[in-house]
């Protein structure tokens, strides 16, 4: 078994390039580096480095074993995270989500549901490898995603539908109807929270020439379009989110459906199987409480 202080002083090695500047990033001195590459080199049973006069640089098997080294550390790491991440599962049920309709729903439900439950800000999870490890490693205990994570350790349950809305000023011509569709939206100019997770990618996909002013504050988006007569849209969760729906009364827009198959997006909670009864109460509730 190689000690990890061992391995981290070769892959250090192969990133500065000198005895020098490794046992810097160590903070260790340098006889300390070269007595542990040198016991690497005995351990293993292999030549790691050419030696020359003020010169020391890694052979092609050095160059493999430092590139093992960081895999390893990295295992290392993801293991050490996997065993704690679980350890506070078994105490707290972290929740997140991928898109922010069900972190409203979630707040919505968070008084009436146990100390233990802890919500987290959206996730930043740009694919499905990264929300199935996510998941996996007990990063969160329940995520919420607009597709299943198919993997044989994680149960998928489909909750409900998020339906996108857009919220025009009534003397727009395209309010005079009863649904819209994006192509009627064509050139149009928007104020966007920034952190829509997937719907940001449907609205800049299928609106035409469409301008998005995007807002990093749930409060200065709700702000802007106090005061403003700049469409914006919602859904029918939004409706749980305070500060989207606290306008004044006298907003002149009108909030037209979107009809178009992009404008409805699934909704489902994703979780480890062996935690279904951890978990089943609070996905019981979030279905009750999804709107219609």
């Amino acid at each position: 078994m190689l000690d990890n202080y061992l391995l981290e002083e070769l892959v250090t090695f192969a990133q500065t390039g000198t005895l020098a500047q490794t046992a810097a990033m160590l903070n260790v001195t340098q006889p300390t580096v070269t007595r542990g590459l040198q016991k690497l080199e005995t351990e293993l049973g292999v030549i790691l480095f050419d030696r020359q006069p003020n010169r020391l640089r890694l052979t092609a098997t050095g160059k493999l074993a430092a590139k093992e080294a960081a895999a390893l550390l990295q295992a290392n790491q993801q293991a050490v995270n996997r065993i704690r991440n679980f350890e506070t599962s078994q105490r707290i049920l972290t929740v997140g989500a991928t898109l922010p309709g069900p972190l409203f729903v979630m707040a919505h439900l968070l008084p009436e549901l146990s100390n233990n439950v802890k919500l987290r800000p959206l996730a930043n999870l740009t694919d499905s490898t990264e929300a199935i490890q996510a998941v996996l490693t007990a990063t969160y205990g329940l995520l919420f995603n607009n597709h299943p994570l198919v993997d044989a350790q994680i149960e998928s349950q489909l909750l409900g539908t998020e339906r996108l809305a857009v919220n025009l000023n009534q003397f727009m011509f395209q309010a005079n109807q009863a649904t819209i569709t994006f192509a009627e939206m064509k050139g149009l100019s928007f104020v966007v929270l920034s952190d829509i997770g997937p719907w940001r990618a449907v609205i800049q996909q299928n609106i035409p020439d469409a301008k998005f002013f995007y807002q990093a504050q749930q409060d200065a988006l709700a702000e802007i379009t106090s005061y403003s007569d700049f469409p914006y849209f919602s859904t029918n969760v939004s409706q749980l989110e305070k500060s989207l729906d606290d306008h004044p009364s006298t907003d002149s827009r009108v909030c037209l459906p979107i009809t178009d198959a992009a404008a409805k997006m699934p909704i489902y909670a994703n979780y480890l199987r062996m935690n279904r009864a951890q978990v089943a109460p609070i996905v019981d509730r979030f279905r009750a409480a999804w709107p219609a």
